[in-house]
């Protein structure tokens, strides 16, 4: 039975196959991680963006504070100080909080582009 020219041509068909398939998951496998890296890449440059265009306005926002201050404060220098003392304020809240703020949704951005199944 197994020497017959038709089983012998079923295996070599069924290797050939297999290989066919293992190539096109690989293919697959590749174009997969380039869609979730490109993804990921364009969200981090995004959020980069904004982060920056964020940090410009808030300067601006602490100067004109500053600014509107001094006649209630009795002077720059006093206003300034108490814009740095807001700036420590915000960083030690970021600081505290920063696995609500920072870590987790990280995490979950992560693990929903990397383990979700995207066929769904």
């Amino acid at each position: 039975m197994l020497g017959d020219d038709k089983s012998i041509e079923n295996f070599q068909q069924l290797f050939f196959e297999c290989k066919k398939y293992l190539k096109l998951q690989k293919e697959y496998t590749i174009l997969e991680l380039t869609e979730k890296l490109t993804i990921l890449f364009s969200t981090l440059i995004m959020v980069l963006i904004l982060i920056i265009l964020g940090m410009v306005a808030l300067f601006y926002l602490f100067f004109a504070l500053a600014y509107i201050l001094e006649p209630f404060v009795g002077g720059l220098m006093s206003s300034f100080a108490i814009i740095a003392g807001i700036n420590m304020a915000l960083i030690a809240l970021v600081i505290i909080f920063r696995k609500q703020l920072i870590i987790s949704p990280m995490v979950n951005f992560l693990a929903n582009l990397f383990l979700t199944d995207s066929n769904k």
